[in-house]
């Protein structure tokens, strides 16, 4: 089971163990580190009185923390301090004495000394203990403190504000995403810095408008979809009852329940398509074939030649590559789509085009005005003469799972449809 903190509580304690590693270091880990410096400082703190010092001790200023040895051939002279300062006799001091300068430990304790020779033969010796590297320690250590202190705890309380900060934008993020689905989102928060957070912020308020815009489009896709519905089986429901009753010819009230019956069934497997459209979306199946549009195109011409026999059909294949990405279902709904509104509005002519990768519709019939040409492809957006339906929707949603676009230009006389 996972232990619960907030963002908060967990930058606070990163923060503690922060100021704990670093008073570590300069607690323990520096003072060790600094040694070499210190001993170098007290190697020069006995050189220097070696200059003035001579064996007549009693009438000189010595530092207590100093003992001097004097070496004149036989004789051996001490400062009066020489027990203080280290407990050894002379003799044991000399045999511990190897080098002109160093140290070496007796009682746990390490005692610093350094020689100078004179030209006569003689040696002078200042030994000292480590009393003097200790003060340089707690000295540092004195002076260091009460800083390093003062600048952690400005830190922590920077740090502990700024994740406060934080969390508190956090919060704000995590209440906008609850409400997404409510009347309770707020759209707007200030963010005082411009930062990754509020990048997420106005992300969440472009996820919001987005929704908003799929929950409008969803209802007026029922709405539209309930009058459409409702048109027909009104229809079929008044002409059967007519029958029923005896009232007007059977046979042509046959014949318009078949009409409207036609005209539901192509509803249905509108809506049919759209759902599939989001199954092959979720399934990447688009993506997993190839398929000759030129096939398809001339499939599709056939059908509706039928409709149409009074047009003429041009197919222009200027294209060596003729395979596009998706599959045969796809691609046919794209062209049935398209052609299907074509045979509404076409007057002569529909000529159909594969040339550098675009496909090219074209029809000879009225231009779209321009206040709705933009709008072709919204599901149910009037057209030419009213006309409304979700043919043309099909056919820019499929080209957008298919990683292409479709455009909707006026030539001088007719409209084109441009596939890239």
């Amino acid at each position: 089971m996972s232990l619960k903190h907030n963002l908060y509580r967990q930058l606070l304690t990163i923060v503690i163990v922060i100021f704990a590693l670093i008073y570590i270091s300069v607690a323990v880990v520096l003072p060790k580190s600094l040694v070499p410096i210190y001993e170098k400082a007290i190697f020069n703190y006995l050189k220097n009185p070696l200059d003035v010092v001579r064996d007549d001790f009693n009438n000189q200023k010595i530092d207590s923390l100093i003992a001097y040895i004097y070496v004149n051939n036989d004789n051996i002279y001490t400062s009066g301090n020489i027990s203080s300062v280290i407990s050894l006799d002379t003799k044991q001091i000399l045999d511990k004495i190897i080098y002109n300068q160093g140290k070496f430990k007796y009682n746990s304790k390490y005692f610093y000394y350094n020689t100078k020779n004179e030209k006569n033969g003689y040696k002078i010796i200042a030994i000292t203990d480590d009393t003097y590297l200790k003060e340089l320690k707690g000295d540092l250590l004195k002076t260091l403190f009460p800083i390093l202190l003062i600048t952690l705890l400005l830190i922590i309380l920077i740090i502990a504000w700024w994740s406060r900060s934080l969390a508190d934008k956090i919060l704000i993020l995590k209440e906008k995403v609850d409400n997404l689905d409510n009347e309770q989102y707020k759209e707007k928060h200030y963010f005082k810095v411009d930062d990754e957070l509020k990048v997420l912020s106005n992300a969440i308020d472009n996820m919001k408008i987005t929704l908003q815009k799929g929950e409008e489009y969803k209802n007026q896709m029922y709405q539209n979809i309930s009058h459409d519905f409702k048109t027909p089986l009104t229809v079929i429901k008044s002409y059967v009852e007519a029958i029923e009753d005896g009232v007007g010819d059977k046979e042509k009230g046959f014949e318009i329940i078949k009409q409207e019956i036609e005209k539901l069934e192509i509803k249905v497997h509108s809506l049919l398509y759209l759902n599939k459209l989001v199954y092959y979306k979720d399934m990447n199946d688009f993506k997993n074939g190839n398929v000759n549009i030129v096939d398809i195109i001339q499939e599709s011409v056939k059908k509706f030649k039928i409709t149409r026999p009074d047009i003429k059909w041009q197919i222009n294949i200027l294209d060596k590559k003729t395979t596009f990405k998706g599959n045969h279902d796809l691609w046919e709904a794209i062209v049935d789509n398209i052609l299907s509104n074509f045979i509404r509005y076409a007057e002569k002519e529909i000529k159909i085009t594969v040339k550098n990768r675009h496909i090219v519709f074209y029809n000879d019939g009225p231009s779209i005005d321009k206040d709705i040409i933009n709008n072709v492809f919204t599901p149910y957006t009037k057209g030419i003469n009213g006309k409304t339906g979700l043919g043309l929707s099909i056919v820019q949603r499929t080209l957008s799972f298919l990683g292409m676009n479709v455009i909707v230009k006026n030539e001088k006389k007719g409209v084109s449809f441009i596939i890239r």
